[in-house]
Protein backbone atom coordinates (compact mmCIF):
# COMPACT_ATOMS: atom_id res chain seq x y z
CA UNK A 1 0.00 0.00 0.00
CA UNK A 2 2.83 2.07 0.28
CA UNK A 3 4.61 1.65 -2.42
CA UNK A 4 1.09 2.52 -4.07
CA UNK A 5 0.95 5.75 -2.40
CA UNK A 6 4.38 7.07 -3.56
CA UNK A 7 3.58 5.91 -6.91
CA UNK A 8 0.56 7.79 -7.39
CA UNK A 9 1.87 10.84 -5.60
CA UNK A 10 5.10 10.50 -8.35
CA UNK A 11 2.48 10.23 -10.89
CA UNK A 12 0.80 13.47 -9.95
CA UNK A 13 3.70 15.27 -9.43
CA UNK A 14 5.00 14.72 -13.53
CA UNK A 15 1.25 15.10 -14.39
CA UNK A 16 1.31 18.76 -13.13
CA UNK A 17 4.47 19.78 -14.85
CA UNK A 18 4.11 17.79 -17.74
CA UNK A 19 0.67 20.16 -18.61
CA UNK A 20 2.57 22.74 -20.05
CA UNK A 21 3.82 21.43 -22.90
CA UNK A 22 0.63 20.98 -24.35
CA UNK A 23 -0.12 24.57 -23.98
CA UNK A 24 3.16 25.52 -25.47
CA UNK A 25 1.76 23.65 -28.67
CA UNK A 26 -1.58 25.25 -28.59
CA UNK A 27 -0.19 28.77 -28.22
CA UNK A 28 2.45 28.52 -30.84
CA UNK A 29 -0.69 26.77 -33.18
CA UNK A 30 -2.56 29.62 -32.39
CA UNK A 31 -0.14 32.77 -33.06
CA UNK A 32 1.96 31.00 -35.80
CA UNK A 33 -0.24 28.56 -37.68
CA UNK A 34 -3.95 29.57 -37.26
CA UNK A 35 -6.75 27.45 -38.93
CA UNK A 36 -7.84 30.67 -40.64
CA UNK A 37 -4.07 32.15 -42.04
CA UNK A 38 -2.35 30.39 -44.73
CA UNK A 39 -3.98 26.73 -45.05
CA UNK A 40 -0.72 25.28 -46.43
CA UNK A 41 1.55 26.11 -43.55
CA UNK A 42 -1.63 24.93 -41.23
CA UNK A 43 -1.69 21.20 -42.51
CA UNK A 44 1.83 20.90 -42.25
CA UNK A 45 2.30 22.62 -38.93
CA UNK A 46 -1.07 19.92 -38.29
CA UNK A 47 0.82 17.11 -39.51
CA UNK A 48 4.50 17.71 -37.69
CA UNK A 49 2.61 18.85 -34.70
CA UNK A 50 5.11 18.54 -31.75
CA UNK A 51 8.14 18.11 -33.98
CA UNK A 52 8.30 21.76 -34.54
CA UNK A 53 10.10 22.07 -31.58
CA UNK A 54 11.19 18.09 -31.11
CA UNK A 55 13.10 15.60 -33.34
CA UNK A 56 11.18 12.95 -35.19
CA UNK A 57 11.34 9.31 -34.21
CA UNK A 58 14.03 10.21 -31.55
CA UNK A 59 13.77 7.23 -29.23
CA UNK A 60 13.37 9.91 -26.08
CA UNK A 61 11.60 12.29 -28.18
CA UNK A 62 9.95 14.47 -25.17
CA UNK A 63 13.42 15.86 -24.46
CA UNK A 64 15.06 15.61 -27.97
CA UNK A 65 14.55 19.18 -29.34
CA UNK A 66 16.04 20.26 -32.48
CA UNK A 67 17.40 23.55 -33.26
CA UNK A 68 14.42 25.55 -32.59
CA UNK A 69 13.13 23.54 -29.14
CA UNK A 70 16.52 24.60 -27.86
CA UNK A 71 15.68 28.22 -28.80
CA UNK A 72 12.50 28.05 -27.38
CA UNK A 73 13.61 26.18 -23.93
CA UNK A 74 16.55 28.98 -23.33
CA UNK A 75 12.92 30.97 -22.69
CA UNK A 76 10.48 29.17 -21.82
CA UNK A 77 10.20 25.95 -19.04
CA UNK A 78 7.84 23.75 -18.43
CA UNK A 79 8.44 24.14 -14.49
CA UNK A 80 7.26 27.91 -14.72
CA UNK A 81 4.18 26.92 -16.04
CA UNK A 82 1.99 24.51 -13.78
CA UNK A 83 -1.26 23.75 -13.73
CA UNK A 84 -2.88 25.46 -11.24
CA UNK A 85 -1.09 28.83 -12.45
CA UNK A 86 -2.08 27.59 -16.45
CA UNK A 87 -5.41 27.48 -15.04
CA UNK A 88 -5.45 30.44 -12.44
CA UNK A 89 -3.43 32.86 -14.85
CA UNK A 90 -4.31 32.10 -18.87
CA UNK A 91 -3.76 35.61 -19.96
CA UNK A 92 -0.98 36.08 -17.84
CA UNK A 93 0.93 32.79 -19.11
CA UNK A 94 0.02 33.41 -22.27
CA UNK A 95 1.61 36.54 -22.51
CA UNK A 96 4.71 34.83 -21.35
CA UNK A 97 4.81 31.80 -23.49
CA UNK A 98 4.61 34.50 -26.75
CA UNK A 99 7.11 36.22 -25.05
CA UNK A 100 9.34 33.70 -25.02
CA UNK A 101 8.76 32.53 -28.55
CA UNK A 102 9.44 36.04 -29.58
CA UNK A 103 12.72 35.79 -28.31
CA UNK A 104 13.23 32.64 -29.40
CA UNK A 105 12.22 33.66 -33.07
CA UNK A 106 15.18 36.27 -32.87
CA UNK A 107 17.52 33.59 -33.04
CA UNK A 108 19.18 31.99 -36.06
CA UNK A 109 18.75 28.43 -37.74
CA UNK A 110 21.61 26.58 -38.77
CA UNK A 111 20.82 27.68 -42.44
CA UNK A 112 21.34 31.51 -42.01
CA UNK A 113 17.51 32.43 -41.43
CA UNK A 114 15.97 33.85 -38.08
CA UNK A 115 13.18 31.54 -37.13
CA UNK A 116 10.74 34.26 -36.38
CA UNK A 117 12.11 34.87 -40.69
CA UNK A 118 11.35 31.26 -41.24
CA UNK A 119 8.31 31.29 -39.57
CA UNK A 120 6.65 34.63 -41.51
CA UNK A 121 7.29 32.85 -44.87
CA UNK A 122 5.49 29.66 -43.58
CA UNK A 123 8.54 27.15 -43.74
CA UNK A 124 8.96 24.69 -40.34
CA UNK A 125 11.85 26.52 -38.00
CA UNK A 126 14.13 23.61 -37.24
CA UNK A 127 16.72 22.25 -40.08
CA UNK A 128 17.19 18.88 -38.04
CA UNK A 129 13.33 18.06 -36.88
CA UNK A 130 13.95 14.67 -38.53
CA UNK A 131 11.01 15.35 -41.46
Amino acid sequence: MKRLVILLACSIGFATTAMATPEFGKQWKNEFAPKDGNEAFYKEVKKVNCNVCHVKDHPDKKKARNEYGKAVHEFLKKEDFPKDYLKENPEEAKAKILEGFKKANEKESADGKKFGEKIEAHELPATDAGL
